[in-house]
Parts: structure tokens; sequence; C-alpha cells
């Protein structure tokens, strides 16, 4: 049974949301505090009480310019109401047990978002599902997921998202090939070079170089590890982002740095309507968690772009 959004007595409905704000009044001591605890601007949080008041017929608070204290009916208010949410959180967090988010990739999932998923699935209750799914949007557009990590630009229309990270390229060798001594290549010569294309998840195509100076395609694949061994055999070059690249290696593929390359930058993108409940929030803590990684230890000024 659908839940309702207010919780009514007789000819009183009260918000659940103004609940749960008055408890964090009363438990912070001060308004100040509460607003900054849920993330709401004071004025809105001040709204809330006196619309909770005027509902009730009694005052909850006295407040003063220097203090904010329980009422008695403000502190009846609050013993009866601890246990009563307490047990609909229990209850509201008992339907998420089963539940799972699916998230879609194509390959090279970017540093640390496993454990935000294992962190996610921990206070959630919604175990989050990594599903492989070759297809241009890593299983969103045939249904089989829910959010995906797209390393797509501009994210695709109907869809909605986060820049998670973003990553310089390697450039990616037959081993056998001369060229595989150089310790650095420039993004413009690779122009020169066949190019090996994954026409499904690949993020290097020969529009990405100037008309008139673009590599030939020495051939094509639909996924990365097809296109690891065509690499291997010889067939062209290619380009990755330097993490994916250190996490999936073959043994004759010389993988070099690459100098004036765009950058790659990685996106967790859900549908922007119809979207998993959980989707959103997902997204949103795996963008925090990009950050923090991305951040830890460096000042405002040494701050890099976000790394995958």
């Amino acid at each position: 049974m659908p839940l309702p959004d207010h919780l009514c007595s007789g000819v009183m409905d009260v918000d659940l949301r103004h609940l749960r704000n008055f408890l964090a009044v009363a438990e912070e001591g001060g308004f100040t505090a509460a607003a900054r605890r849920l993330h709401l601007a004071q004025p809105t949080l001040t709204r809330s009480i006196r619309t909770l008041e005027e509902a009730l017929g009694v005052r909850l608070f006295d407040r003063t310019t220097r203090r904010t204290a329980l009422t008695d009916k403000g502190r009846e208010l609050r013993s009866s109401l601890v246990p009563l949410l307490h047990r609909l959180d229990t209850a509201l967090t008992g339907l998420r047990k089963g539940e799972s988010l699916r998230v879609g990739f194509n390959w090279g999932l970017p540093e640390g978002l496993s454990g935000t998923a294992a962190r996610f699935g921990d206070e959630t209750g919604v175990a989050v599902e990594f599903v492989r799914s070759d297809t241009p949007l890593a299983g969103l557009d045939t249904g089989t997921v829910d959010v995906a990590l797209l390393r797509a630009e501009p994210l695709p229309k109907g869809l909605r998202g986060v820049l998670l990270c973003e990553d310089t390229r390697v450039a990616a060798v037959p081993g056998h090939w001369p060229l595989a001594a150089r310790s650095r290549l420039g993004w413009a010569e690779l122009a020169d070079l066949p190019l090996v294309v994954n026409t499904v998840s690949g993020v290097t195509f020969p529009a990405m170089w100037p008309a008139g100076r673009r590599p030939t395609v020495g051939a094509e694949c639909r996924n990365y590890d097809e296109w690891l061994e065509k690499v291997a055999a010889g067939l062209g070059v290619g380009s990755a982002p330097a993490a994916a690249a250190r996490r999936h290696l073959h043994p004759a593929v010389r993988m070099i740095p690459l100098d004036d390359a765009p950058v790659v930058r990685a996106y967790l993108a859900y549908p922007s309507h119809g979207a998993h409940p959980q989707a959103a929030r997902f997204a949103d803590e795996a963008w925090r968690a990009a950050e923090a990684l991305a951040t830890k230890g460096l000042t405002a000024d040494e701050q890099p772009a976000r790394g995958c």
C-alpha cells in the first residue's frame, strides 16, 4: 500500500517532513545547527516549525535571541515521536530488502566506485549490481540497467547525470611496431596512422581530428577486449583513458602517454523520467566520493581534475 505524504488526525493534516524538522531542532538545540544538518535554509526551517505549531495549535519551542528551548508540549511530542519515527524508518528500510540498483558499464569502472556501491548498499538496503553491457548506452538503451557509466559528450537527450571523473589519454600501440619504443606521443601524430575504432563503446574516432588530417580506419570492433586484440595484431593504434589502460593491459600492446589529447570524461547517467527511485541518490553519493578522492590532502590551488 502506498505511504501517505502526510499523517491525518481528525481535522489535522501534519506533514511528516515537519515532524522530522521538529526533531532535528529539538535534538540540535537550535535552528542554525538543525538547518545545517537538514541542508535547509534557516528561514525555510523556521516556517516549517511555525506551520507545525499552527497545525497542532500548541507552541513547541520557547524562542529568545539567545536560546531555543522545548516547551512542555514540545517535550511531550518529542518523547512520542522518537520511537514512532524509529519504527517507521525501520519499516521503510525493510521494504528495500531484496531491492537492487543495476549499474551498467562497457569497461573500466573508475577508482572507488565499487567501494561507494558497497557503502550505499549498507546505508540504504539497496544492493548495487554492476552489469557489463556492450551497447552504446551501457544497457540504458535496452532497459537492462538503471544507471550507467558513460564516456560520451554531451549526454544523450533524455538522460541526466553527474560528471564522475575525467582522465588524460594514452596511445595504444602494437608492441612490435618501432613506435612502441617512444616514451611519449603527440595527439596529432596519430592522424598519420591507421586507427582501431570501437564503434559501440569507444572514445576515439577519426572525426576528433581536423578535417583533411584524420586517421584512416584500420579496423573496427564492438568492445574493449576486441579493441585490445586488434591493436595487438598490428591493425592500427588507438587511445584510451590512462587509468582504464593501467587496469586492462595486454602483453602485446604498449600504452604510451599522449600530449595535447582531449580528456576523457565519465558520467553516471540515468533517465530524466521514470528513473529508479535510488538512481539520483547513488549518482550524487558517487560524485561526492569521487570529489573527496580527487581533492584528498590537496589545497584549492593544487586540486586536479577528477581522476578516473
